[in-house]
């Protein structure tokens, strides 16, 4: 028998009669009971080899993410240390951190050229309509650069090398159209330099302030590119392929003279390789290329002397780098297994390494990348749990019922933390995206259900990143179901398999993840016995149809045109908001209020449903977060709730 979780009550089974319901863009059903966040006690549990409450999974943290000043003097640091995401600074060579900002909740920052401060953003409880702001690096001077707009939407390029101007995207002509500006923060004057249609989204700028790259979001999983000189308004094309393809994920890496960039694309190709676009020529030398995904372009140095990239093997992150002076390799730092995301700028031959990684919750480094030499300024801390005792997954690959290989990576518990004799039961944990990846960083909850003799599978359905251009198409249009019938196959391996129980298998996901849940247990009834769907899609038609504007053009190419009969009816059909009372086991739901991308109406729609079936339907509505949970108080209090959940349905 599973032990259930000690340090919280098993969630109730709620029930509710039919009631007049707010549609979509309406807000919350105020007479549809759900449980919502309330003040509790933070209670952390016991000692790190005994069974505890989940806290300590969720508080073991470090740092989101970690931007080098231009001198190589700093280093700005985003961390929910706090409770909400902050950003501090730190010293390069280490050092006390200090914090920088205040405000509810911290979204992007970028340096200015000359590392006096930073410009940042933040929105109102995850609502995605960021405000600017400007702040000095001793934090005494700091300024509102631009407002928040009701419905404006908005996607930071960069401060200009002249350290007056910032280029940004927004949506403020029209609310859908993403059109590119120039702002002036002397004056606050500002100057729509493009005007777009759908998501058009900035990049770096040339050395000499003229070019601007620029893309054009064709699909979730490809774009056209092209310079916009921001002065002029003049726009040259750089690629616009057929069959589509991707060259902004890699990022860019302007040569220091300006007659070039590098940069990751899988234009006629399937894995994304290292190129270099010649402004003079127009045309793109490939650098490097491998059987995986190359990511994180970054060039840095004097004379732009260092390039950097990683590669994606099976989620697992290889770091590279190579002298461009003398063409020899780098000197590749020792790095924990898992995630790495590096910041390289200026001339300072210095880069930023964040380590996200399976039993490392976020450690950032400075690399001096000449000598070799490495500086941890922000570490990691476990909370208190033993290292020994996080579970490594293991990159599994199996054979859908067409014939298409499959990947996920599966996690087992250690001997010592399972409860009961024979395989242990299964978490399928689905990501969102569709276009995304599960790959190997640190996952609380996770380990927090290995430690409780629970596996975790985290699948890479079709349409995931990662695996190849092809495969991430596989998903479109009408194969949205393929998608959803590969998680049966995934399940029917591990079955035959045998290191699981997969006659206990429960199902979760968020987002594009939540929609899976829904889905898999409405079409395939009887393959798992509950699922957990986090702000997931229900209904495609309103779904699509009130999606936010950086999502409209690729929806059209992922999903096809909901303002087309055709695909009107096909979501409809197959939508499950439609196919609910098929869903027989239970399911706990969950909603942030504020969620621009998937309105609250869709999961308190599937809830009533349920319940006037008679199915057990759990919810947890959050008044103050959006499209997921970013502060720690609500992170807690749901998962909390949904390991309790989980462990309830898959015990004997």
């Amino acid at each position: 028998m599973i032990r259930l979780l000690a340090a919280a009550a098993s969630v109730l089974a709620l029930s509710a009669g039919a009631f007049a319901q707010p549609g979509p863009g309406e807000g919350p059903d105020p007479e549809l009971e759900a449980i919502e966040p309330s003040a509790e006690r933070v209670n952390v549990g016991l000692a790190s080899d005994q069974p505890q409450d989940i806290a300590r999974y969720l508080l073991a943290n470090g740092a989101i993410s970690g931007r080098l000043s231009p001198d190589g003097e700093h280093v700005a640091v985003m961390s929910d240390i706090t409770g909400v995401r902050q950003w501090w600074i730190v010293p390069a060579s280490g050092g006390q951190p200090r914090q920088l900002t205040f405000g509810n909740g911290a979204t992007f920052a970028a340096w200015a050229p000359d590392s006096s401060g930073l410009i940042y953003g933040a929105d109102n409880d995850g609502n995605e309509q960021e405000a600017y702001f400007r702040i000095s690096l001793d934090g005494l001077e700091e300024s509102r650069v631009l407002d928040a707009e009701r419905g404006a939407f908005r996607t930071f390029g960069e401060v200009l090398r002249d350290g007056r101007r910032i280029v940004y995207a927004s949506t403020e002509r029209t609310g859908l159209h993403y059109d590119m500006y120039v702002m002036d923060l002397e004056t606050g004057e500002r100057e729509m330099v493009f005007e777009g249609e759908y998501a058009f989204w900035p990049h770096p700028v040339s050395p000499d302030g003229r070019w601007l790259i620029m893309s054009e979001r064709v699909g979730e999983d490809s774009n056209n590119l092209y310079l916009l000189d921001i002065d002029s308004g003049e726009t040259r094309t750089v690629y616009e392929p057929e069959p589509r393809a991707n060259s902004t994920d890699g990022g860019f890496a302007w040569a220091p003279d300006g007659s070039g960039f590098h940069l990751a694309t899988n234009q006629d190709r399937e894995f994304a390789a290292l190129a270099f676009y010649s402004l003079e020529s127009g045309e793109t030398e490939i650098i490097e290329e491998a059987e995986f995904d190359i990511q994180n372009v970054n060039r840095c140095g004097p004379d732009g002397r260092f390039l950097i990239w990683t590669t994606n093997e099976d989620g697992f992150i290889r770091l590279h780098g190579r002298d461009l002076q003398d063409g020899s390799d780098l000197a590749i730092p020792e790095l924990d297994e898992g995630v790495y995301t590096v910041s390289c700028e200026g001339e300072s031959g210095k880069a930023t390494i964040r380590v996200n990684g399976w039993r490392t919750p976020g450690e950032l480094s400075v690399w001096d990348v000449a000598s070799g030499e490495t500086t941890v300024v922000w570490a990691a801390n476990l909370a208190g749990l033993d290292p020994e005792r996080l579970v490594r997954p293991e990159s599994v690959r199996m054979t859908a019922r067409d014939g298409v290989e499959l990947q996920g990576l599966l996690y087992l518990p250690r001997e010592d933390a399972r409860t009961e004799d024979g395989p242990p039961p299964v978490v399928f944990d689905v990501h969102g995206g569709p276009t995304a990846q599960s790959v190997v960083g640190f996952e609380g909850p996770a380990q927090y259900l290995l430690n409780r003799g629970i596996a975790v599978f985290k699948p890479n359905v079709r349409g995931s990143t990662g695996f190849g251009r092809t495969y991430t198409t596989l998903d479109d249009r009408e194969n949205r179901l393929d998608s959803i019938a590969d998680l049966v196959d995934m399940l029917a391996f591990l079955r035959e398999d045998g290191r699981v129980d997969a006659d206990r298998a429960a199902v979760k996901g968020g987002s594009y993840g939540g929609y899976a849940v829904n889905a898999v247990l409405a079409t395939f009834p009887g393959e798992f016995v509950a699922g957990a769907s986090l702000y997931g899609v229900a209904d495609w038609v309103s779904a699509l149809e009130v999606a936010s504007p950086s999502l409209k053009a690729s929806d059209r190419i992922e999903y096809g045109d909901i303002s087309e009969p055709e695909w009107r009816e096909f979501y409809e059909e197959n939508s499950p908001i439609n196919q609910a009372d098929q869903i027989t086991v239970p399911v706990l739901y969950s909603h942030g209020v504020q969620d621009p991308r998937i309105d609250v109406y869709e999961t308190e729609v599937m809830v009533r449903t349920l319940r006037e079936n008679g199915v057990r339907a759990d919810y947890i509505r959050i008044p103050d977060e959006g499209h997921g949970w970013r502060r720690l108080s609500n992170r807690l209090f749901y998962f909390r709730r949904e390991a309790a959940f989980l462990e309830e349905m898959l015990s004997e």
